[in-house]
């Protein structure tokens, strides 16, 4: 499977594209070869950003408040997004830090089998994040999601969107989160646990495309503009086409979030809750 993962408040919306399939070794038997050939896999690229270029350092598997991760374990390929919880710095804690431990501890967890592949809210830490996380079994082709908060994916085929995650919020602009807050802080922030995680089980096919991320994407960029860009890659196998797409959409949410006079998915959704904006000011990121 490709993958075209995240752009989000990391702009961590993630990309995935298609199911590919293994080239075998011609000196193994026959039927190893075969099978081998029908087992899907995922190729991912990364193109990320977060909202203060000048200020943040670069750190593997994070962007901004925002992290990722994408680790492998047997017959499972697995892919990961956190959106750390802005609020924190208020109080001279880095967002980041958390969404950035979330993403390390599913890492490990995949990497030495401590894992239900079905079931990836088991993956889920205890956190102050939003979080994404996709499974794919490449024996059956079933793509196993569990998603809390405002992060969620898009799953393309044939220019149609065949399957969206549910963003899960309290109320405007609060999304569930997963939390656990330093001694003196338990009191001021919600905290949902990984079981509230909207989880959901389907065959995915040769060709998907499928956008995992957190808000950044989705909170930015229009729903048919995503379909757009994710429809120029179904079934494409070359990364650098993969990666220029991923490119694009991230460089696409951070132009928008920052035009003043853009009506943005998430502007319009505040004004139906009675708040007059436009634009959104979030962090980026974009992995395909």
């Amino acid at each position: 499977m490709q993958s075209i993962s995240w752009t989000g408040r990391v702009l961590s919306r993630a990309l995935w594209n298609g199911i590919t399939n293994y080239s075998a070794n011609c000196s193994e038997p026959n039927s190893i070869v075969k099978a081998r050939k029908r087992e899907p896999h995922i190729l991912s690229v990364v193109c990320g950003f977060p909202k203060e270029l000048t200020r943040s350092k670069l750190k593997k598997g994070q962007f901004g408040d925002d992290a990722w991760f994408s680790a492998k374990f047997r017959s499972t390929d697995v892919l990961g997004v956190a959106d750390g919880v802005g609020g924190w710095r208020h109080y001279g804690i880095d967002p980041g830090e958390f969404s950035t431990f979330l993403m390390r501890t599913c890492e490990r967890l995949v990497t030495t089998g401590r894992f239900t592949g079905s079931e990836p809210a088991g993956l889920l830490a205890r956190r102050s994040s939003t979080a994404c996380v996709i499974v794919l079994n490449r024996e059956t082709s079933i793509l196993s999601t569990a998603n809390i908060g405002d992060s969620g994916f898009v799953i393309v085929r044939r220019g149609v969107v065949v399957h969206r995650s549910e963003e899960q919020q309290h109320y405007f602009n609060t999304p569930f989160q997963l939390s656990l807050p330093p001694p003196g802080h338990s009191g001021l922030v919600l905290s949902d646990r990984p079981e509230s995680a909207d989880t959901s089980n389907f065959h995915v096919q040769d060709g998907d495309v499928i956008l995992l991320a957190t808000d950044g994407v989705f909170d930015n960029v229009p729903d048919q503009l995503l379909l757009n860009e994710l429809s120029r890659v179904e079934g494409e196998r070359d990364p650098v086409k993969l990666q220029h797409v991923a490119n694009s959409i991230a460089f696409m949410a951070r132009k928008l979030a920052f035009d003043q006079n853009f009506m943005s998915p998430f502007a319009k959704s505040a004004r139906a809750n009675g708040i007059n904006i436009t634009g959104t000011f979030t962090n980026y990121f974009c992995c395909y």
